[in-house]
């Protein structure tokens, strides 16, 4: 099946972790490329939230995307994911409310249990409760943003006919999503209509298909589920993350890269290498089996243009989340990367890029 045939888009994704920069200085980048992402016609641009560890410089997906609804125009985004269990739900209903007011509707909605046992302990969340956390705050988090006003009882918030005085911009809210790297959750995940992307944990294009296809295959059964979300999602997209980095010659792109990758390494390990974890760190250990996995698309417009199209035909997703700034790679080799991709990667694959606005 050819990429066009699939209705395949391009978007973003960011962890926002440290790099060489200055932390004013991390953030101004990151607002150029979502205004360059604007721009050039990708479809969303998502953050993720983290705590306690360089993997994430904006814990607060709100305060980071308040600004990127405000210096783009057309490009959706939003976090992927908000971590429920750290918030009280009819507050985050506000903020996402507001959110997708200030962007008149481009908000695209993550919401998950978190993924980091340290990051949530360290927050003072049990982590073996998230699970129950996660189905009680749901439930009062989607009935504000639906009904406006809120009645629970429950093992961990009691509200008291709570009102939610703001709406969201599109109705009933903005689409939901839940990223996993885990195959048990898939069906779960497609059950209840959640659009899905897998991340890089993900180690091979052939069980990025075999995970894609359980999706596809399961995701029949939300029509009939009494749970599901995204009532209004009609074509639900599903793919995977990936970093890319595009650079003249693959010579090049390897030298900057293969840097970068340590770097990102470092943070992503960080909290896992700190309570002694060292087989966790495998994943991104050797550059070369990045590369042949899939894991990392480095190297010139023609490298990566062939392998990018054999990885999303092997694989049938519908969207790719390029990882574009990640590790040590500067604000101008960021956007030279993304300039390049925009312009000798993205036309091999027709409509992946929304015409220039």
């Amino acid at each position: 099946m050819a990429a066009g045939d699939r209705d395949l888009v391009f978007g973003l994704f960011d962890w926002v972790d440290r790099s060489d920069a200055d932390l004013a200085s991390i953030y101004e980048e990151r607002l150029r490329m979502a205004e360059y992402a604007d721009r050039a016609g990708y479809w969303c641009y998502h953050v993720a939230e983290h705590h306690g560890t360089p993997l994430g410089m904006a814990p607060s997906p709100s305060v980071f995307l308040g600004a990127v609804a405000q210096r783009t125009t057309r490009l959706r985004f939003g976090p992927l994911v908000y971590i429920l269990p750290l918030y009280n739900p009819m507050r985050l209903a506000e903020e996402v409310c507001m959110l997708d007011q200030l962007s008149r509707g481009r908000l695209e909605l993550g919401i998950g249990r978190g993924s980091s046992p340290w990051e949530l302990e360290m927050l003072g969340v049990d982590v073996a409760q998230t699970r129950d956390m996660y189905a009680e705050g749901l439930k009062i988090f989607l009935a504000a943003l639906t009904a406006g006003q809120v009645t629970a009882e429950g093992r961990y918030y009691t509200l008291r006919e709570a009102r939610l005085e703001l709406r969201p911009y599109q109705r009933p809210y903005p689409p939901l999503w839940y990223p996993t790297s885990n195959p048990d959750t898939i069906p779960w995940v497609a059950e209840h209509g959640y659009q899905v992307l897998l991340s890089f944990n993900t180690p091979t294009p052939a069980e990025v298909r075999r995970r894609l296809d359980l999706y596809r295959a399961h995701l029949p059964r939300a029509a009939s589920n009494p749970d599901r979300v995204n009532p209004q999602v009609a074509h639900p997209r599903y793919g995977a993350v990936r970093k890319v980095y595009v650079a003249e010659t693959d010579a090049e792109a390897h030298r900057v890269a293969r840097e970068a990758l340590a770097r990102f390494r470092h943070s992503f390990t960080f909290l896992w290498e700190l309570h002694g974890i060292q087989s966790f760190t495998d994943n991104l250990a050797n550059y070369e089996d990045c590369l042949e996995r899939c894991v990392l698309f480095a190297g010139s417009p023609a490298t990566v243009r062939e392998r990018l199209g054999a990885f999303l035909a092997a694989t049938g997703a519908n969207y790719f989340g390029g990882c574009f700034a990640w590790g040590n790679l500067s604000g101008d080799q960021v956007l030279r990367s993304l300039d390049l991709f925009t312009k000798e990667v993205a036309p091999a694959f027709p409509g992946a890029l929304a015409p220039a606005g």
